[in-house]
């Protein structure tokens, strides 16, 4: 198995609610560690360049208009196939399909207001890393 770096962003419905320390506590407990992290507030322009691969999608407009509502924790995420496994503790985009345990089965509020993003992929998990961090805040 292969140790990697996958980025986690902390969405403005669980910072709303104080939910960030419990989200942790559920990366941590399945192998991850958290080798940087910084709180912010995205500009509308951050959240359309970090999104834009969606821009010609129907929620485009709404996904950037939620991910602009309130702060947001992102993170970069260290540990054995950390994509993956991130993705899997995360749980299915719609909360209602989210297998029991999972950061959105408990959490999520909805399928957009569902807690946290996670890369899909290690190539993207570069690109969406570098995004939010230089190699100086990163300390693994």
């Amino acid at each position: 198995m292969a140790t990697e770096r996958t980025l986690s962003i902390i969405k403005p419905d669980a910072t709303r609610r104080n939910l960030t320390g419990k989200v942790n506590a559920c990366l941590e407990a399945a192998g991850l560690r958290i080798i940087a992290q910084k709180r912010l507030w995205l500009t509308q322009a951050q959240a359309e360049a970090f999104y834009g691969v969606h821009r010609e999608r129907g929620f485009f407009r709404d996904l950037v208009t939620f991910m602009v509502s309130g702060p947001v924790v992102a993170q970069v995420l260290e540990g054995e196939n950390a994509v993956a496994s991130n993705r899997e503790i995360m749980g299915a985009t719609n909360p209602a399909n989210a297998a029991p345990g999972t950061i959105r089965a408990q959490f999520a509020e909805s399928i957009e207001a569902n807690t946290v993003h996670g890369s899909d992929s290690a190539e993207n998990a570069a690109v969406e890393i570098a995004f939010f961090f230089s190699g100086l805040e990163i300390v693994g």
